[in-house]
């Protein structure tokens, strides 16, 4: 019998493929109340991990644990985990409520429940729509509608944003958040930082199969070291005053700014004041998580031609910081000069005063605090 926990723990975990090492010694747990971001490029293991973890791939070393025991030693597993790995297991002709009437009798929950799910999902009104016919997105809702069936203790998500807009993307954030507070556990992979660091409050970052970092997002957040940009009436005077009280890492940007590394504007500012500068303009500037993300993951799979769509360089001293050497931007490349964005044939401009229509699929959280939890009780 499982310890009821909620608890992920990866102790050790390793996969070998003949000669490739696809997962070398990973360690990390994750706790219930919180969403953790398994982060990694593509190719750095993470879906590996995650079918060992459910039992699919059986580990070379170590293990995954979910409620202190391997997967297979569950019980009725589907009512402790509920996991989607990929968004495609949908018989094209079935719709989606017969798709989950399905599953719903093979893990011993009431048809009824394949209504609650859609409702909680945002498909209550693509119900009786084939599941061949479905959007990306709304195939990931749906994945997510089948994983949700047993109401389980834990949630194992592999990209579950893929194929998901900006409106639906906000839309998981919320109600991944929400089901983590009700005291449940969530692990969601995913290749870019950007794409989850408002959804996660710790990160597993791994490349090559290896871990990089392990912790708290916010203590990620923290290892950035910022920079104040401040426009002095006096540069002269102001870098001086500075370098007076220690500060040496000090730039001139072409804009006549100056960029201050490793100080709060604070600092700079009470500086200002006691040399006598006026001070026209401050922020305090920080490099992008995800830059830092690719520092720690920089290398895995990096072209080595050049770039023929590359534009110039941006000049050092601008604000800007750089991404790290030999990093490619991944996925979208800059189109040659001169490229014109197609336009679809018979496309027509909407007309003065039109609006967007409501979304349909946009439904309430039930895991929001204070309410329900989907009509059926807590993983056993």
């Amino acid at each position: 019998m499982h310890d009821g926990s909620g608890r992920i723990v990866v102790q050790g975990l390793t996969k070998q493929f003949g000669p490739v090492a696809a997962v070398q010694n990973l360690s990390f747990t994750v706790e219930p109340g919180s969403v953790t971001g398994f982060l990694g490029p593509n190719g750095a293991g993470k879906t590996t991990t995650l079918r060992m973890l459910l039992g699919l791939v059986t580990p070379t070393a170590g293990h995954g644990l979910i409620n202190g025991r391997p997967f297979h030693q569950l019980g009725n597993p589907a009512r402790v985990v509920g996991a989607v790995l990929e968004a495609q297991g949908f018989h094209p002709r079935r719709s989606a409520r017969n798709h989950l009437r399905v599953y719903a009798s093979a893990i011993g929950v009431p048809d009824q429940r394949a209504d609650q799910v859609l409702a909680l999902v945002g498909l209550g009104q693509a119900a009786d729509r084939k599941a061949g016919g479905f959007s990306l997105g709304m195939k990931q809702r749906l994945a997510l509608a089948t994983a949700l069936l047993g109401d389980p203790q834990v949630l194992v998500l592999d990209e579950p944003a893929n194929g998901l807009d900006p409106e639906g993307i906000a839309w998981l954030r919320s109600f991944l958040q929400s089901f983590a507070r009700s005291g449940r556990t969530v692990l969601i992979s995913s290749h870019l930082l950007a794409e989850v660091e408002q959804t996660v409050d710790q990160v597993v970052i791994i490349s090559r199969g290896q871990t990089m970092y392990y912790g708290p997002l916010a203590n990620l957040r923290d290892s950035q070291q910022s920079r104040v940009l401040v426009q002095p009436s006096d540069t002269g005077a102001l870098v001086a005053a500075l370098q007076a009280d220690g500060v040496t890492a000090l730039e001139q940007l072409p804009d006549g700014r100056i960029a201050v590394t490793g100080v709060e504007s604070k600092q700079v500012a009470d500086t200002a004041l006691k040399a006598g500068v006026s001070i026209y303009g401050i922020q305090e500037e920080k490099a992008d998580l995800e830059q830092l993300f690719f520092r720690l993951t920089n290398g895995q799979y990096t072209a080595s031609g050049p770039n023929q769509y590359a534009g110039p360089q941006q000049p050092q001293g601008s604000g800007y910081y750089a991404p790290p050497q030999g990093y490619q931007q991944p996925g979208y490349q800059t189109p040659p000069q001169g490229y014109q964005q197609p336009v679809p044939p018979g496309y027509q401009q909407p007309p003065p005063g039109y609006q967007q229509p409501p979304n349909p699929y946009q439904q309430q959280n039930p895991y929001q605090q204070g309410q329900g939890q989907g009509g059926l009780g807590g993983g056993a």
